[in-house]
């Protein structure tokens, strides 16, 4: 009989950990790559003896696939992927091919911001008590994990664009954080088209399993009450009570499930701001629902380091706070990272605008923005929303200048926050790349 022939496209994580997979589990397994594959990835493929291509998609040898693995960032509208579909071929992401070499318990957690400090918090707390993996959209790949060390459990930080590709995933707990417009065109610029990819999470769901979301968001609250679901629910809220789930109550979390409740003040809590009490509430009921001891909750929750790119507070000089938010990608995380600023803000924004509607940060920029920089290739609809707003905003194209600029601005007690609302692939590689750069700026003042 022969082999089922694996077509894999994008030699990045995902890709590379997928073939190791496959090829281990008796596929026929091909890897192309229309950039370059990084060497380390290449001698992996090599040493496995994996045959690739990079720096082209030959059609032949990828339409004649039985099963098409995508990354996760190339796009439907693609030519190729087109074909493919065209001619019946399942695609699929590395989350819905992996999981079928599983029977591990999943948590999966999505929603449009706020999914990586989340994923990982509840990693950090699971793992005190429970052998535990972190995958998804970060570190190692869930293929490469399930091969070589296929844990129980595990937790997956997962996109939209991976939910696009799953059929038959499931995870016995979905946490979904909030859906606010993003990547739109990715989704024909159809806010409802990427709304229904968040929910994707659920669609295999019985009433065995949970969802645990955020009671406070009107999206994910209207969807759910047109839509009919099996899940378990457990929201967790800022404003309402909640009796099967969590809630904010004073300065208190409180988290009930099946009557068993656990209490927690916030004062001790190490993440600051509204949406992190919020990813906090997420976390500790997906640690309460495993039944996590109570007492390694708290202290997980108090020692928990936060997440690189994050609100990062990369150094105090002259007692100006340099907080390193390159990882806010979107208006909505921007939005969560000028809430939380206390002191007069220095603001470097911009990048590749995604189609970015800024009115909601304008309560922000009037009480607490006193300049912004603009770090972009094309700065125009910054200047223009802006402009009138603040007495200084200026423009450049180098981390270096925009972070000497809001030196000579800043004065003391001020903060200078990196938070682009913007991707970052006009001036840098990705918003890793700019958090370093602005980190190394930073420190070479």
């Amino acid at each position: 009989m022969a082999k089922t022939r694996l077509v894999i496209l994008g030699g990045g994580e995902s890709g590379v950990g997928t073939a190791l997979l496959a090829k281990s589990k008796g596929y026929d397994v091909f890897l192309s790559d229309k950039g370059k594959i990084k060497e380390n990835y290449k001698e992996v493929l090599i040493h496995n003896a994996i045959e690739f291509e990079d720096g082209q998609h030959t059609e032949s040898k990828i339409l004649d696939a039985d099963i098409v693995m995508k990354s996760p960032g190339i796009p439907d509208k693609v030519a190729l992927v087109k074909q493919i579909r065209a001619q019946g071929i399942p695609v699929v992401s590395e989350i819905e091919f992996a999981s079928k070499f599983t029977n591990a318990m999943i948590v999966g957690v999505t929603g449009t911001n706020g999914k990586t400090t989340t994923a990982t918090l509840i990693h950090h707390i699971l793992k005190q008590e429970l052998e535990v993996g972190l995958s998804g959209n970060i570190g190692k790949s869930f293929a490469q994990q399930i091969l070589e060390h296929d844990y129980p459990n595990y937790v997956l930080e997962i996109s939209s664009f991976q939910l696009d590709d799953s059929m038959d995933f499931k995870p016995h707990v979905a946490v979904l954080l909030n859906i606010t417009p993003d990547h739109l065109d990715r989704y024909d610029d159809k806010f409802e088209n990427y709304i229904d990819s968040k929910f994707r999470i659920i669609k295999n769901q019985t009433k065995d399993d949970y969802l645990i979301y955020d009671a406070d968001d009107e999206v994910i609250v209207s969807w759910l009450g047109s839509h009919q679901i099996q899940s378990t629910l457990l929201p967790f809220s800022l404003t309402k009570i909640i009796e099967n789930g969590a809630y904010l109550d004073k300065n208190e979390i409180k988290i009930t499930i099946d009557n068993n409740q656990i209490i927690m003040s916030t004062n001790s809590l190490t993440l600051e701001g509204k949406h992190n009490i919020k990813n906090q509430m997420a976390a500790s009921t997906v640690a309460h629902l495993l039944k996590i001891r109570k007492q390694t909750i708290r202290e997980s929750l108090e020692n928990f380091q936060g997440v690189e790119h994050r609100l990062e507070e990369v150094l105090r000089i002259n007692k100006v706070r340099y907080i390193n938010d390159s990882k806010a990608t979107n208006v909505n995380a921007t939005y969560f990272a000028l809430e939380s600023m206390d002191a007069p803000t220095i603001w470097i924004v911009g990048g590749v605008d995604k189609g970015n509607d800024y009115k909601e940060l304008f309560p922000f920029i009037n009480e607490k923005v006193k300049a912004i920089i603009c770090l972009g290739v094309d700065n125009e609809k910054l200047l223009n929303t802006f402009g009138k707003m603040v007495d200084v905003i200026v423009e450049t194209q180098y981390m270096t200048e925009a972070v000497k600029m809001a030196y000579k601005l800043a004065e003391t007690g001020d903060s200078v926050l990196l938070s682009p609302a913007c991707a970052s692939f006009d001036l840098f590689e990705n918003y890793e790349d700019r958090g370093r750069q602005f980190k190394n700026a930073v420190r070479n003042l």
